[in-house]
């Protein structure tokens, strides 16, 4: 809906514009005697605090056999889950990580990010940097095409807010971080079809244009714009948020930060925007994002659910839910493939498991405190070797040209760890795997065919390696900074060793091309 019918409905102002620029001017429990000690939970390691208050899930209208449920119901599903944090009425009421993802772990968010965009698109708009009804083409008329249409021309910020842009079909984020020139221009390249305010398409490339709207306007990236404005009062921090060409955020995705920072960007919602008596958002902004502009479905980059539920939502189960009228938020992190029907699970549940009068009992609590502290990906790693490691460890296996432009592979037994090492075009790369327990490193192994094209210089990875039988040998990367965990196998037959690789959730191949190589 554009029109004042909205603005009266959210603001309660006469007139939209003028409105608008005025306003805008698991689970942590420990058992102790009779009693419960609300405790970090094993997954937050010694010294880490995320400040928040921990609560029994009953005193805040939740029982802990309904959280069990909810488990229950992600397990049944299959549903690989990272992390979970449940809040109401001011307290964390249940939490959990699954090893060896951890709670001062930073995990890659996806499109969550285009909800914390829209943080810094409505602080712009509050200090009277731009408008709502400003022409997207105004800020860039040095980047513009030789021919503008009139449907560009008509284009507005709050038809980016809205995605609405007039495009016929959407831009993933993966479409343009292999493209290192101005990514203004590749949006200024896509035709458009619609008038722009009236077809809903879903797109990375408007939420792209909002930063660089932002930067344009404040000479600043978006994450050092907000860093002042939203992230320091809510003692946000680690994040990671690289920027692209033009030192221009990417807007739609790109943010890595805690699972409780997540948290904390629903609670700020759920509470109209104020963090300690701070008024950290303005609240009618925080009442248009979750307006129905596109009547059940959108706001102002932010997804709608039933029952006045919104979502900042991000690719492979990156998800905040905030339940206004309960005064609750749910935040994950996940490695869900795409339509994979999760949001229904979460509605089914939520908001129905709160009530004022929740039930529930010491047993139920315990039950929940083993239940998540003792969260694992994989099972228990078992020692193992084969009688081909003393012909095979420290050989360099030759690879003839391939599409993943893989030079040669090596692999160093020792007794409990086998380094593996990997050259292509980028350099040479290492990852140190476990034999008989899981090791941690960082590493520069490339991965963006299965990684939704992502490519940091570095990762964060926990491995490990058992051999299946006498020739094969599998590894498991967990790269625990993102949704990402590779599963590596190596044979060895003779002098060739043949590879593959895949991975347990992408947008596009989730398996490499076999490759087979020969021992120089």
């Amino acid at each position: 809906m554009k029109s004042a019918t909205m603005e009266s409905a959210v603001m309660g102002r006469p007139s939209r514009r003028s409105a608008l620029q005025l306003f805008l001017g698991g689970y942590a429990v420990a058992m102790a005697g009779a009693g419960l000690d609300w405790s970090i939970a094993r997954a937050q390691p010694a010294g880490y605090s995320d400040g928040l208050p921990r609560s029994r899930p009953e005193d805040q209208g939740i029982s802990p056999s309904a959280i069990l449920d909810l488990l229950d119901e992600f397990d049944r599903s299959g549903f690989e889950l990272h992390s979970f944090m449940l809040w109401r009425n001011g307290h964390v009421v249940a939490e959990g990580w699954w090893s060896p993802y951890r709670a001062d772990r930073i995990h890659m968010m996806h499109s969550l990010t285009k909800s914390v965009t829209g943080c810094a698109v409505g602080l712009a708009i509050a200090e009277n940097r731009f408008g709502l009804h400003d022409k997207a083409i105004s800020f860039f008329k040095d980047e513009l095409p030789n021919n503008v249409g009139e449907k560009l021309a008509a284009m507005t910020v709050e038809d980016l807010l809205t995605m609405r842009t007039g495009h016929a079909a959407m831009v993933s984020g993966s479409a343009w971080r292999p493209i290192k020139t101005s990514w203004v221009a590749e949006f200024f390249k896509i035709p458009v079809v619609y008038q722009p305010g009236t077809k809903w398409v879903y797109t990375s490339a408007a939420t792209y244009l909002l930063s660089a709207i932002v930067t344009r306007v404040t000479g600043q990236p978006v994450a050092d714009y907000l860093k002042p404005r939203l992230f320091d009062p809510l003692n946000i921090h680690g994040y990671q948020w690289p920027v692209g060409p033009e030192n221009i955020s990417p807007g739609a995705n790109g943010l890595s930060w805690k699972t409780v920072d997540c948290l904390k960007l629903g609670i700020l919602h759920a509470q109209n925007g104020l963090w300690n008596g701070k008024q950290v958002l303005p609240k009618e902004w925080v009442a248009a994002v979750q307006y129905p502009h596109v009547k059940d479905k959108y706001g102002y980059q932010w997804w709608l659910g039933p029952d006045g539920a919104y979502m900042a939502q991000g690719l492979f189960g990156q998800d905040c839910f905030v339940f206004p009228r309960q005064n609750a938020v749910l935040a994950m992190t996940a490695a869900i493939p795409e339509d994979s029907h999760f949001n229904p699970v979460i509605f089914r549940h939520l908001p129905a498991m709160v009530s004022d009068h929740a039930g529930g009992d010491d047993r139920d609590l315990a039950t929940l405190k083993t239940r998540t502290a003792n969260l694992h990906l994989l099972p228990p790693l078992v020692p193992s070797t084969s009688p081909v490691v003393p012909h095979v460890s420290g050989a360099n296996y030759l690879f003839p040209e391939n599409a993943d432009a893989v030079k040669s592979i090596g692999l160093t037994f020792t007794a409990k760890r086998c380094t593996f090492r990997l050259e292509d075009d980028r350099g040479t790369h290492t990852i140190e795997v476990g034999l008989a327990q899981d090791l941690e490193s960082d590493t520069t192994m490339t991965g963006h065919k299965l990684h939704h094209e992502y490519e940091p210089d570095v990762m964060r990875v926990v491995a490990r390696g058992e051999w299946r039988d006498a020739r094969t040998f599998m590894m498991t990367w967990t790269f625990v900074e993102s949704a990402f965990r590779d599963t590596v196998t190596c044979t060895f037959t003779g002098p060739y060793l043949r590879f593959d690789r895949g991975v347990n959730v992408n947008s596009a191949e989730t398996q490499l091309p076999t490759l087979l190589g020969r021992q120089a």
